[in-house]
């Protein structure tokens, strides 16, 4: 709150009469100053009541009026005459140009010692009342916090400050305002935001609205920035309010991104379960909120899975609570609805790592999908989509899935029965027979068998399937049914 001429005139033991410039009645005083030079300016810093007995009153009208100019133009707050020493009356010139100006010129009945100090003693008494306004609102917004959260967080600050308030994020988008919607005040806060340093706070002030955008955090890139719109000027104490709340902000949103990252370890051990073949897709969708598909599915050059999910949260705000995000030997795993453009690229320039990407139609795909991406990975410095590779999209497109799917069935089927029946781990012996390139030594280490004991079990997957796997045909067939889902990317 400031103290206007008008307010100091009715200070208690004022004796002051208004003799021109009612329209400065509104003028701020600051402090209260005697002065009888001719020129006072050079000695003020604006705010001033100067007092005077007419010592250094200029002679001539045209002087007497150019000095009531310059106090105005510094902006002093009034002039005030005791008559009957120096002069025993205000001049025209000077009542005229106060007028003009809009600067009161006020007799003085009191001591001029007695009117500094009912002005100390007015802006002492204020100081401590701010400090007790201080402190209720800071409880104030203690205890929205722990009510509310962000929302009453921000509307306790508007409300104690008589302004409005905005949450940015990270990325300067809003996340929430007070009153809500969007204010013409919010585009120059954004700026300021993209302007600013990572830590820092900054205000402008355009004499009629003071903007004050302060980051939020205490270490690291910003978790967010908070903005504030008040009169101007912007005051102490909301300063000291707006510090407040940028602190109750950032200890809120810390927790919040806490409890995110502990949702998301706990989502991504479930993607993990079913990439493993622990848990199948379908339980995981009853599990956990999963977005609808189709889905991208990134892997990333390995990353620590606070920086994983950080960059989530940055990059796929909107997506976040829905996305799933795990750490595998292959890399970091980020499961996110499918759009365009990728959201690979914006992830793997966030971590400043490589990565690969594939669409999955469906939760099934998810394993699959996974196995294409993390190919793609290591290929280049960016992302790599397996959209992106015409020869990938062409086989892709050449297949009939459904056809596919019936191939497989009936070329494994013999096959799958016999292990039905009997066990012998037929499938998995004649992949790694065929991935090998027919080199039994080579399948027998990496099944980690005896050569003798995957001779015998090739023998009865030739008789069980009723073709020999010399006959490179027989051999073709099998090898597509096997790797049908590693060659050809989901959807």
């Amino acid at each position: 709150m400031a103290l206007t001429v008008a307010q100091a005139m009715t200070l208690p033991g004022m004796r002051m009469r208004l003799l021109a410039g009612r329209a400065g009645l509104s003028r701020v005083v600051r402090w209260a100053h005697v002065s009888e030079l001719a020129d006072p300016v050079p000695w003020l810093r604006g705010g001033e009541l100067v007092m005077t007995i007419g010592l250094g009153l200029p002679g001539d009208p045209a002087g007497r009026q150019a000095y009531v100019e310059r106090l105005s133009g510094a902006g002093c707050a009034a002039l005030a005459f005791a008559l009957g020493e120096a002069v025993t009356a205000v001049p025209e010139e000077v009542l005229a140009a106060a007028d003009l100006q809009g600067l009161p010129v006020l007799e003085i009945l009191t001591s001029f010692i007695a009117v500094t100090e009912a002005v100390a003693r007015w802006h002492a008494d204020e100081r401590v009342r701010g400090e007790r306004r201080v402190v209720a609102a800071q409880e104030a917004m203690a205890r929205a916090a722990l009510l509310s959260g962000t929302s009453g967080i921000l509307r306790a600050l508007a409300e104690h400050t008589g302004g409005e308030s905005l949450l940015l994020d990270p990325q300067g988008k809003p996340r929430a305002a007070t009153p809500a919607g969007e204010r013409p005040w919010h585009a120059r806060a954004l700026e300021m935001a993209e302007g600013a340093a990572r830590l820092s706070a900054g205000v402008l002030d355009d004499g009629i609205q003071a903007v004050q955008v302060q980051s939020l955090g205490f270490s690291g890139p910003p978790t967010g920035w908070l903005a504030m719109c008040t009169a101007s000027p912007l005051e102490w104490h909301a300063r000291m309010l707006a510090n407040q709340a940028a602190c109750l902000l950032a200890m809120e949103l810390l927790g919040v991104r806490a409890g995110r990252a502990k949702a998301h370890a706990q989502r991504g051990a479930l993607l993990a379960a079913v990439l493993d073949g622990g848990l199948s897709p379908r339980r995981l969708g009853e599990l956990c909120p999963v977005a609808a598909p189709p889905y991208e599915v990134v892997v990333t050059a390995p990353v620590p899975p606070e920086a994983a999910v950080e960059a989530l949260e940055e990059v796929a705000a909107d997506a976040e609570e829905l996305a799933l995000v795990c750490a595998r030997p292959e890399g970091a795993v980020f499961v996110l609805p499918e759009r365009r453009p990728w959201w690979g690229t914006e992830l793997c320039a966030r971590l400043g790592v490589p990565g690969g990407g594939c669409r999955a139609p469906g939760l099934d795909e998810l394993p699959s999908a996974v196995r294409h991406a993390a190919t793609l990975a290591g290929r280049g410095d960016g992302y790599l989509h397996v959209d992106d590779l015409e020869t990938s999209a062409l086989l892709r497109d050449a297949i009939v899935p459904a056809a596919a799917h019936r191939f497989a069935a009936a070329a494994l089927r013999p096959l799958r029965e016999y292990e039905a029946r009997h066990g012998g781990d037929l499938i998995d012996s004649l992949r790694a027979y065929l991935e090998a390139g027919s080199n039994l030594e080579t399948a027998a280490r990496r099944l980690g068998v005896h050569r003798n004991t995957l001779r015998r079990r090739l023998a009865v997957a030739e008789r069980v399937s009723g073709r020999p796997l010399a006959d490179p045909g027989h051999r073709l067939q099998l090898w597509l049914a096997l790797s049908l889902g590693d060659l050809v990317p989901p959807g």
